[in-house]
């Protein structure tokens, strides 16, 4: 029988030893919290951009750089109180990995060997992707496309090979600058490719020598430009559309949580029914 004074939240709901790391879990994951730190990812944007002028430095380097200090400090604090909240297994997620290099990375002194790593504390901007779902999204239909790019980056490789070699075979004689060599001929295929000056800059000046040399440019154009970054964009898409569709397991986890909130509303109706009973 329940005792005199209590309620069924007080029964279905008692205090845990770690309610408290849950609750610290929900405020740091609550939208509150969530643009404080977005709004201090932009203002630390701002901040390493002004940064690089001297004129800037000079003038108002006295307040930016303690801003900068500050606001890592936030950054630091932050990462914290989610280890607190969370323990070790916020490492199983991928994205507070990022967060702890990128926050490490700024830790770091820059002087001396790690000088270099000043350059790198501008990775800090990155971690807006991080915390903004839509670009974790992005992202992640990215990573999932690689396997499928890999493909079309070996078979984009051999069409650059073999033209290559026909390019240096066909042309290298007479333009030693663009096809007489290899390496020469790869790096102006790959220029072709992005469409830089193609046609005027390239092959027009080539055929004035060569007046069928279009005969080898046009396809090459057509296949490495037009067809094989579509095939890129394809792959992209492919992985984005797989993204935005709800995932199955998800779904499933969602509808068991909702059937075992059911039966506990259920079970609390008959709880409640026995308690008017037994009074």
């Amino acid at each position: 029988m329940q005792p005199a004074g209590t309620t069924m939240t007080d029964i279905t709901t008692p205090s845990a030893p770690g309610n408290w790391r849950q609750q610290l879990a929900q405020v740091m994951d609550g939208k509150p919290v969530q643009r404080l730190i977005t709004v201090l990812i932009l203002i630390n944007a701002a901040i390493l951009g002004m940064l690089t002028s001297r004129e800037i430095v000079a003038e108002w380097g006295w307040l930016l750089l303690p801003v900068d200090m500050f606001i890592l400090a936030i950054f630091v604090i932050e990462l914290a109180l989610r280890f607190t909240a969370r323990g070790i297994g916020l490492l199983r997620d991928p994205w507070a990995v990022f967060d702890c290099i990128v926050v490490g990375i700024a830790l770091v002194p820059a002087s001396g060997p790690f000088s270099v790593l000043r350059a790198l504390r501008v990775l800090r901007v990155l971690r807006l992707v991080s915390i903004n779902p839509s670009m974790r999204k992005v992202v992640q239909a990215l990573l999932a496309s690689l396997p499928g790019m890999g493909s079309i980056i070996m078979l984009m490789g051999l069409i650059f090979y073999v033209s290559a070699v026909m390019a240096t075979q066909l042309f290298g004689e007479r333009f030693p600058e663009w096809f007489g060599s290899l390496t020469a001929s790869l790096y102006s295929l790959f220029q072709m490719m992005t469409l830089d000056s193609w046609s005027s800059g390239t092959v027009r000046p080539i055929m004035e020598v060569y007046p069928l040399a279009w005969l080898f440019f046009i396809p090459y154009v057509l296949i490495a430009t037009f067809m094989m970054l579509n095939l890129f964009i394809a792959v992209i898409v492919n992985a984005m559309q797989d993204a935005q569709e709800p995932d199955p397991e998800a779904a499933a986890r969602v509808q068991r949580e909702e059937m075992i909130i059911e039966e506990l509303k259920a079970l609390r109706a008959e709880l409640g029914e026995m308690r008017r009973q037994i009074k």
